[in-house]
């Protein structure tokens, strides 16, 4: 009766097995996709126009990985397929749902209901007292005025050139 109790459905399972499947498949679709951007001109893979594909493997790989982590009945599967076992899944799942989270397109940001408040933490966190801003907006004369007072140059002196 106790062996039955640790019986897992293959329904379960599957999140393991697929999970380890999608790693694969990411890593090699990077590197497929790395060496198409060296003969496209050497662009960035960011620049890719296939590159939100790679995105959408990033979140199925997060959703998947996080699913493993809660369901505890699953981890004894983790350790015997996965390297590393729980801990090298927790490990690399922080690094996909970080790489996931610095290159998440505008659509994925806007699924997101705390975003608005995460990305007002880090605005808020600029100094604002050196703002590079500062002087834009001004008319023509109110903005050679300012850059000869920053040059130490007065008017008298342009007049003259």
């Amino acid at each position: 009766m106790a062996e039955q109790e640790n019986i897992v459905s293959k329904d379960l399972l599957w999140y393991v097995d697929n999970y380890v499947v999608l790693i694969d498949y990411y890593d090699r679709t990077i590197s497929r996709i790395a060496a198409r951007c060296v003969r496209s001109g050497n662009i960035a893979l960011e620049e890719y126009k296939f590159y939100p594909y790679v995105l959408d493997v990033l979140e199925e790989i997060c959703e998947t990985g996080n699913f493993i982590i809660e369901h505890k009945e699953l981890y004894p599967y983790v350790e015997k397929r996965i390297a590393g076992g729980m801990e090298a899944l927790r490990k690399n799942l922080a690094l996909y749902q970080e790489e996931l989270t610095n290159n998440q397109s505008p659509d994925m940001l806007k699924a997101d209901p705390n975003e608005t408040k995460k990305l007002h933490e880090v605005m808020s966190n600029f100094d604002k007292s050196v703002d590079p801003t500062v002087g834009a907006g001004m008319n023509i004369d109110e903005l050679m005025e300012k850059l000869m007072a920053e040059n130490n140059i007065s008017n008298d002196d342009q007049s003259e050139q």
